[in-house]
């Protein structure tokens, strides 16, 4: 068995932006691939790979169907984020033309950040497993009429034909993973800006989700994601992740925190890691 320390797992199969995506960050390691999201978890904590590449949230198809709910119930820490650029092509068997499709497959986020395409070709979407796995099913089906929204990789893993390039509704298409770990590393706060990520529950009483985050309001501290998930059948109790720029170990954070925690009845701090520069170099002014 090789060293679990060289590997790293993501979700779905070579050629996928997953796969993209750990060649990109961590080139030195081997990428694995998993069928689930909940198996590439597994994957970190059995120690099968040492980390794993997962997509969170995409900048045409929104948030990432899951990974929210696995996050927090793992024993896995986000040590890092990653933007990856997002380039669909429209692939379909070798001499196919797009004239003869009826029906193209992709992974759910593939389809979403491709709607024009569909209202354009008139075309079936089906829903595969991932953008790569669905480049493998058409070049498995031999059938012409079907096709397929996936990387230029991964039509050329599977031997398909690029029928039309950048197929997705906008161009600067971006979609953002965190690296998990299932052992904490925390940057130091002195050497650059970093995100904060966490999951609470607020007591039920009126306001209290208002005045939970008022310590952040105070402190200036800059939230930039709050999103809420129905955690029970009533629909009474609500779980929130959020993310915060700043380190718990600055004054200012911590303070905010403490506030949070008088009014929440959990808190989970998921992982605090450098910010991407990417987050700087796109803000709008």
């Amino acid at each position: 068995m090789s060293d679990y320390k060289s590997k790293i797992a993501y979700q779905g199969e070579p050629g996928a932006y997953s796969y993209l995506a750990c060649k990109t960050v961590y080139p030195e390691l081997e990428p694995v691939p998993y069928e689930t999201f909940s198996a590439a978890f597994a994957a970190v904590e059995n120690r099968e790979t040492s980390l794993a590449m997962i997509p969170i949230e995409n900048s045409l198809g929104g948030r990432v169907a899951d990974i929210h709910h696995l996050i927090p119930e793992s024993k896995l820490y986000i040590i890092d984020e990653h933007y990856q650029p997002v380039s669909h092509c429209l692939l379909g068997l070798k001499g196919a033309s797009v004239d003869q499709l009826t029906h193209v497959r992709s992974h759910t986020q593939g389809l979403a950040q491709c709607l024009a395409l569909f209202d354009e070709l008139k075309v079936k979407p089906v829903t595969s497993t991932d953008t790569a796995g669905s480049a493998r099913e058409i070049r498995d089906l031999n059938d012409p009429t079907q096709g397929a929204i996936a990387s230029a990789l991964a039509g050329e893993i599977y031997g398909l034909d690029v029928l039309r390039e950048q197929v997705e509704d906008r161009l600067g298409n971006t979609t953002r993973f965190i690296v998990l770990s299932a052992t904490r590393a925390e940057p130091d706060p002195e050497d650059g800006p970093c995100m904060t990520s966490f999951t609470f529950k607020v007591r039920s009483v009126p306001a209290a989700l208002y005045k939970s985050l008022g310590g952040f309001a105070t402190c200036g501290v800059n939230l930039t994601k709050l999103e809420s998930y129905i955690m029970d059948e009533r629909f009474q109790v609500a779980q929130f992740y959020a993310e915060i720029e700043g380190h718990p170990a600055e004054k200012l954070v911590d303070t905010a925190f403490e506030e949070l925690k008088f009014y929440s009845t959990t808190l989970k701090i998921l992982g605090t890691y450098p910010a991407n520069p990417y987050r700087t170099q796109n803000r709008s002014e």
